[in-house]
Formats: structure tokens, sequence, C-alpha cells
């Protein structure tokens, strides 16, 4: 699935986040279908959307009429009816939609959608939640990304009392099994291979490494 390019999208269910979603996948140029039983959920974003229809996602024959099937990405977004959301899932995946995301409530629900066959199950509030903590922990931590097994990218300002230091001298694999990616400065990429790149205030550290480790080394600074 990873290597797979999507250009068409249904986002079922058009409450905060799916509306969200739609909006964005728009605004990149896609090809996105919204579906939702309410008319008031569309709103403005019916003009944005390249089809916008209203059907009930718990009946296959109401999603099959709407061309549910051509599409490459079903993303179900259905919020808080859990009977809606999971018969939504099973009836795309009856119609034979190539990837199927799905928005789950509970690590029980994730478990069910899993079983499903969903592609790829999303739980927005749990993955922002653990986002915010990371960077409130360690407010150098601007951003980061899971890779999966355990690894993460992290996104690292470097602070004042680092400035004018060489990147070797913080012995990121030696001593935090940590490695550099790269640097930011401003909007140039600097490479760091090599362990002579001199350190600026606010430069940002792309390191990879287990969570773990990328928290000891954090936590040092």
């Amino acid at each position: 699935m990873a290597d797979m390019e999507y250009n068409s999208f249904a986002v079922i269910g058009l409450g905060t986040f799916g509306a969200t979603v739609a909006s964005e996948l728009a605004r990149f140029g896609n090809h996105v279908m919204g579906i939702d039983l309410d008319e008031k959920n569309f709103g403005s974003l019916a003009d944005e959307l390249s089809e916008a229809i209203i059907a009930d996602g718990r009946d296959e024959e109401a999603l099959r009429e709407a061309g549910v099937a051509r599409y490459d990405v079903a993303v179900i977004a259905i919020g808080e009816d859990l009977e809606a959301n999971i018969l939504c899932t099973m009836n795309v995946k009856v119609l034979g939609v190539k990837a199927v995301w799905v928005k789950a409530l509970s690590r029980t629900h994730h478990r069910i959608l899993l079983k499903m066959g969903a592609d790829r199950v999303i739980q927005p509030e749990q993955e922002i939640g653990q986002h915010i903590a990371q960077m409130l922990h360690n407010p150098l931590v601007r951003d980061y990304v899971s890779l999966g097994n355990g690894f993460h990218v992290v996104d690292l300002g470097v602070p004042e009392r680092l400035n004018g230091r060489s990147l070797a001298e913080l012995e990121l694999e030696q001593r935090y099994d940590v490695r550099c990616l790269g640097l930011m400065r401003g909007s140039e990429y600097i490479a760091c291979h090599t362990g002579d790149v001199g350190l600026v205030t606010d430069d940002k550290l792309l390191l990879l490494g287990r969570r773990k480790d990328l928290r000891r080394f954090g936590d040092n600074l």
C-alpha cells in the first residue's frame, strides 16, 4: 500500500474531522467526493469538492449508486455512531474500494476495524494528544513523525546554549544511538554526514532514533 499513488477520495461523514480531511484533499488538487446523510454538514464545503452527495453510509446500494467503487480511497469519518461506522466500512469493502481508511472511536473499535480489513485505522484525538504531549514534554521538539517499529524522526530546535558547537560534540550516535539526517537553517538544508557542521541557535535538527533514545538526548540538552 505504501507505494500506491492516490488520486480520488470518497470521504463519508462530514463532521469536523471528515470536513477537514475532504477540504484539505481538495485543496491539494485531488478529486474528492463528500458524502453525508445531513445536508447541513456540507455548508460551503460543497463548493470545494468535486462531488457532494447526500446518502446514508449504512446503505450499500446508496453508496453503489453514488459511485464510491470508482474511488481509489474511501475515508470513513463517521463520528459517534459506532454501528454506522462499522456498516459503512463493511459496505465500501464489499464495493471493492482499493484502500479504506477509518476513524476509530476506541481501542476495541480499532481492533474490529482491522479485523474487517481496514487498511488504516485512525484515532485522531489519541494521535494528536500523543503529538502534543511529546512537544509539551520537551519544548525544543517542534514536530515528529512515527516511522513504525519504534522509530521516529524528530524536528528538534537547537537551543542557544549549543550555538557555535559542532555536531560531532553532541556524540549523537555514540552516546544516544541517534542519527542526524540533516538540519534546516531557515529554508536551507544542510547535510550532516560529517560531524564538522557548526550549530546555530534555532537550527532545526532532523534526528532519527527510537523514542527512548531521542527523549534521553532531548532531556540532556
